[in-house]
């Protein structure tokens, strides 16, 4: 009997033992598992960001759902919880778990989301109303219907964007009063040239266009003025969806455009395309009157232009870890221009006459390779992009001489061929949840060739016009390497960075005598090393109230027609050439900006000083075959320095009024050369030249105000006014321009339609008015079809109602107000 008692007591006392682990024994990791669903569809989720965040609101682990709203979340410690499930368009789910022993795998099964008013689609639903607002190195102007309607093309929203301005004679951009600015479309660079292609990318396609004025070391330094990225709709719905959109202005001639956008989304892949045409046909007109030589010189120019851009794409989702995207841009152009130059004197018996026919084609294409993969720590990611671009043109130009002319006609031939590769790996490591390491090496390919040839362009020693043929080839390889590093505190902010260039530059000019047979050749190389630092601080004192402070060194490499030795333009009485051995030109930029947050609106006020090294500016010569022509060419001269502030606002005073208004100065310091005859060109030698040095002083305003007007959910309209000040130059003084718009918007067809009418320049007061005496004294207008009537039809199809996870665009990255870089 004690035996059995015994034997009882032992396996009550392993029972016991068993039963009751001592409080420090290891714990099992908790899970948690379930599925989202559409509340409106009953259809699952894909692709639904599930954060699990600690006591702390800190984030401790995550995941994402799969193809049938799934997830499952491993390796969570014991403890109290927030699971968070956030997806674009939706309003977010919070909910509270607690993670024990007794309850260590928690299945928090359906989650239903609820579709959120304001988080539409943001590609298709486009805002009534254009907001600007500013990053620590940037502006970014989300692009509204108001913006949309002011014009068929990228070309005609420019002039309405603060700081930038739109030469209407040559579709030149220049930004704080400086055309060194690089023009990028979903933060690559094109082999189009900027003006052609901001006339074919129809206005209705942009998203969002970046002022970046002041960018960090991640991004290529290149242009003393910053980047102006154009940031076109990417449609990543699920299921079929798509917009159509056409357009026509007309004042004289008709313009119009038309695109369609359409993308299929399904599991793990997103197809998209588009497509977009521009015809038109423009007039220019003008006059050039020397005062004291009684010469008046009159153009007249017809510019014709068909063009077509096409883009088809893929991404494939392997997995929640890696995305590979494939997309190319294939771009056909066909222009003729048709020009009449008469130089008027006051004996008509010596009037001269010049007609110019020119045709040009060109076809570009663009292929672009992306891999991402992201690592299981949030934000930890490195992606490789490699994008090729080509360029293939063909130019032939017809010149025609007419009355008191003593050189024949000719003809002139321009073949130009353009490569451009580039090759990014970058990394982005989030060290903690306030610290961020970027790091990143680039490797960017360029050879242009051109061919020229011209069957009496040229003169020999004698003055004798022959024919002859010109080869310009030009080479250049940047290797680059930099980092950055951003921490944030709980007020302030800062990121630092610097990259690291190595460039090498090859060109090479030859030139034929066709009769002689005699070769002329021109090498230059050019190979330097630089260091480009950026740095960047950011003060938010309270929610209203932001302070940025940012310095970056930049660098204005020769663009090809700066350096190109063949002729860019000639009327009977200019021409123009580039300066082969042109050295680049230096930036060293600082700026400050102050950002106030109002009750019904915002305001953004900002100061800049920039040092330039080595400026390149245009130099002003006597032609010394004909002492009554100008060459115009460019140099480079001593350092100089330009400051400015701008000031710009978003505010609505009612419900049914919106403004958008701003305000930029700048002054600028210029240095130049010039020649200048000291007597009559008809009584003058080349020992009548004067050499100047030029140094101009110059301070420039400008202001634009945009006004949209709600009258209901269906109708509103729109004002635009512009006036741009007095700009004083090295070759002339640009007289003030003054231009007023005025639109209106119609929605239907449950707002998925929008008719858009709009009158440009109402008052015809947008000329370009000039006077100089550099190197004679003379004044000139030139005129375009400014005082247009544009008509647009936009419609959107498709019943995708959930967005897709989307790729990371390289330099789409924005630095937000806390100062990191955002992945």
């Amino acid at each position: 009997m004690r035996t059995r008692i015994a034997l009882w007591a032992v396996l009550l006392l392993c029972m016991h033992t068993a039963l009751a682990k001592p409080a420090n024994d290891t714990f099992k990791d908790g899970q948690i598992s379930g599925t989202v669903v559409d509340d409106a569809l009953d259809e699952p989720l894909p692709y639904v960001n599930v954060v699990v965040k600690n006591a702390k609101d800190e984030i401790v682990t995550g995941g994402i759902t799969d193809d049938k709203g799934d997830f499952k979340i491993v390796k969570i410690p014991e403890g109290a919880y927030k699971v968070s499930i956030q997806f674009i368009g939706f309003k977010a789910e919070n909910l509270d778990i607690n993670i024990t022993r007794r309850n260590s795998r928690i299945n928090l099964g359906e989650i239903r989301l609820v579709e959120a008013a304001e988080g539409l689609d943001e590609v298709t639903l486009v805002a009534e109303v254009s907001t600007i607002q500013q990053k620590v190195d940037r502006k970014v102007i989300n692009v509204g219907k108001d913006l949309t309607t002011s014009g068929p093309t990228a070309s005609d929203i420019m002039n309405n964007l603060p700081s930038v301005n739109v030469d209407q004679q040559t579709g030149a951009l220049s930004m704080r009063g400086n055309q060194n600015v690089r023009v990028m479309v979903d933060g690559k660079l094109s082999n189009i040239p900027a003006a052609q292609l901001l006339k074919q990318i129809p206005s209705t396609s942009i998203k969002q266009i970046e002022l970046i004025t002041n960018p960090s070391a991640k991004y290529n330094p290149e242009g003393m003025s910053g980047i102006i990225n154009i940031i076109l709709h990417k449609n990543t719905q699920i299921g079929f969806n798509g917009n159509v959109n056409v357009g026509l202005a007309y004042e004289r001639e008709p313009k119009f455009n038309s695109s369609i956008d359409m993308n299929y989304r399904n599991g793990k892949f997103n197809f998209f395309g588009n497509w977009s045409n521009n015809v038109s046909k423009n007039i220019n007109y003008g006059f050039i009157d020397r005062e004291e030589q009684d010469i008046l010189q009159t153009i007249d120019i017809l510019d014709d232009r068909k063009s077509n851009l096409f883009k088809a794409g893929i991404d494939f989702y392997l997995n929640d870890k890696n995305t590979i995207s494939i997309f190319t841009n294939q771009n056909i152009f066909d222009g003729a221009t048709e020009g009449d130059t008469n130089i008027l004197n006051p004996n008509p018996s010596v009037d001269q006459f010049q007609h110019i026919d020119n045709t040009n084609e060109n076809i570009s294409s663009q292929y672009n390779f992306d891999y991402k993969l992201d690592f299981d720590k949030e934000g930890h990611n490195i992606e490789l992009e490699a994008d090729y671009n080509t360029y293939e043109g063909d130019s032939r130009t017809d010149n025609t001489f007419t009355g008191f002319f003593i050189r024949p006609n000719f003809f002139e031939l321009t073949d130009t061929e353009r490569d451009r590769t580039t090759i990014n790996l970058d990394y982005v490591n989030p060290i903690s949840e306030k610290t961020k390491l970027e790091l990143g090496l680039e490797a960017r390919l360029f050879d242009n060739l051109i061919d020229y040839e011209s069957d009496g362009r040229s003169q020999n020693d004698l003055g004798t016009y022959i024919p002859s043929t010109t080869r310009f080839d030009y080479k250049r390889n940047i290797y680059s390497a930099y980092v950055t590093y951003s921490k944030q505190f709980e007020k302030w902010s800062y990121q630092v960075g610097a990259r690291a260039e190595t460039v090498n530059v090859e060109t090479l000019a030859q030139e034929t005598d066709l009769i002689t047979d005699e070769l002329t050749e021109i090498p230059f190389d050019n190979d330097y090393f630089q260091i480009y630092p950026s740095a960047f601080i950011t003060y938010n004192p309270s929610e209203k109230n932001s302070y940025q402070l940012s310095y970056s060194r930049r660098v204005d490499r020769p663009g090809v027609g700066q350096v190109n030795p063949l002729p860019e333009w000639n009327t009977p009485l200019i021409s123009q050439f580039g300066n082969q051995e042109l050295q680049p030109q230096f930036t060293n930029s600082m700026e400050v900006n102050y950002t106030r947050q109002l009750e019904k609106g915002s305001i953004t006020a900002g100061v800049f000083y920039r040092l330039i090294e080595d400026l390149i500016t245009q130099a002003v010569f006597v032609d010394r075959a004909d002492l009554n022509r100008i060459i115009l060419t460019f140099a480079n001269f001593d350092n100089t320095s330009s400051f400015g502030l701008e000031f710009s606002t978003n505010y609505r005073p009612t419900k049914w009024w919106s403004i958008n208004g701003s305000f930029d100065l700048y002054s600028q310091n210029q240095k130049s050369l010039a020649e200048t005859l000291t007597v009559s060109p008809d009584m003058a030698t080349e020992d009548d030249i004067v050499i100047s040095d030029i140094e101009v002083n110059n301070v420039v305003w400008n202001v634009r105000m945009f006004n949209n007007f709600k009258v209901n959910k269906k109708l509103s309209f729109s004002a635009f006014a512009l006036y741009r000040g007095r700009n004083e130059g090295v070759q002339f003084t640009m007289k003030p321009m003054f231009m007023t718009n005025i639109g209106m918007r119609y929605s239907f067809l449950d707002s998925k339609a929008t008719f858009s009418l709009n009158f440009n320049d109402v008052f015809n007061t947008m000329q370009f008015q000039f006077e100089g005496d550099r190197p004679f004294v003379q004044n000139g207008q030139f005129n375009w079809e400014s005082r247009t009537v544009f008509a647009g039809l936009s419609y959107r199809f498709g019943g995708g109602k959930y967005r897709a996870k989307s790729r990371k665009q390289r330099d789409k990255d924005e630095l937000e107000g806390g100062g990191i870089l955002g992945g």
